[in-house]
């Protein structure tokens, strides 16, 4: 597997500074963020100009651009925030190639206007789900007009709650343009281990034909995120569940500080991401 971090997690506001950063702490590859570039994560344009520089700081350090945020609230309350995202969207995909990638990675969102990321009673609901649909209507043909892939990532707070929901999704569309990117911490907020084993399992099974990229983050006993390495998750059977189902693509961690950077990186060779 390669072996990346969100480029974001290190200070700067230009792609050689970050990525060497990225490079010197022992990763191959970033989920590139434009805060990386000096502009707003969702830019209403990009200057070309500016994606060649990405393109060009990737083959200096070495460092791939493994994927390229696009993360807005797909299901926003208020329909002019989602044009809004989904016009940066497609500023992002006709870069997004030019910069060395063809994944976005998008947020399948909240009915929390304030939120994405948390949970809303709404999200359940057949009107939230009739949302995400009609986005992605909006989005694949952006996604087939440029040649990239939508990494979708399920997460507890979104519409796309569970594996379960990830595979409707991918089932409903049937479109090789729409792609997963798991992270076991996602699945659960408090378990016990042989619940999170079963858990990472059914997941992979379920999803594991669409899994484009893998995140590496940990939980804490009580629920709140860590660092990779510092939780409960098992890490050594992710990677080895990711490998069984055919995965070797890259593993990207995040939700951690920029010093802590080399330490996560050590950890998750040792777990197998370098086996």
């Amino acid at each position: 597997m390669q072996l990346g971090i969100f480029a974001k997690t290190f200070p700067g506001t230009t792609p050689d500074a970050v990525l060497a950063a990225a490079r010197d702490a022992g990763y191959g590859a970033v989920q590139y963020n434009m805060a990386c570039s000096g502009l707003p994560s969702l830019p209403v344009s990009i200057d070309r100009a500016i994606a060649r520089a990405v393109a060009a700081a990737s083959k200096h350090t070495g460092v791939a651009i493994a994927a390229l945020s696009a993360t807005y609230n797909m299901i926003h309350p208020d329909l002019s925030v989602r044009e809004e995202g989904r016009a940066s969207f497609a500023a992002l995909a006709a870069a997004a190639p030019i910069m060395g990638t063809r994944l976005l990675t998008v947020c399948t969102g909240s009915r929390d206007a304030d939120d994405q990321w948390r949970h809303h009673p709404d999200n359940d609901g057949p009107a939230a789900w009739h949302d995400l649909m009609a986005e992605f209507e909006h989005l694949l043909p952006i996604a087939e007009a440029h040649d990239i892939a939508i990494g979708v990532e399920p997460e507890l707070g979104n519409v796309v709650s569970s594996a379960v929901k990830a595979r409707e999704l991918l089932d409903h569309f049937g479109s090789p343009r729409i792609r997963i990117v798991l992270d076991p911490a996602n699945l659960f907020e408090i378990a016990s281990p042989a619940e999170r084993e079963t858990l990472v399992d059914q997941a992979v099974q379920l999803l594991g034909d669409a899994i484009a990229m893998a995140h590496a983050k940990d939980r804490h006993a009580d629920g709140s995120f860590a660092a990779a390495g510092d939780g409960v998750i098992d890490f050594r059977h992710f990677i080895g569940a990711l490998r069984q189902a055919g995965f070797d693509g890259p593993l990207v961690t995040h939700g951690l500080a920029a010093g802590d950077a080399a330490r996560v990186a050590a950890f998750l060779e040792a777990s197998g991401a370098s086996e």
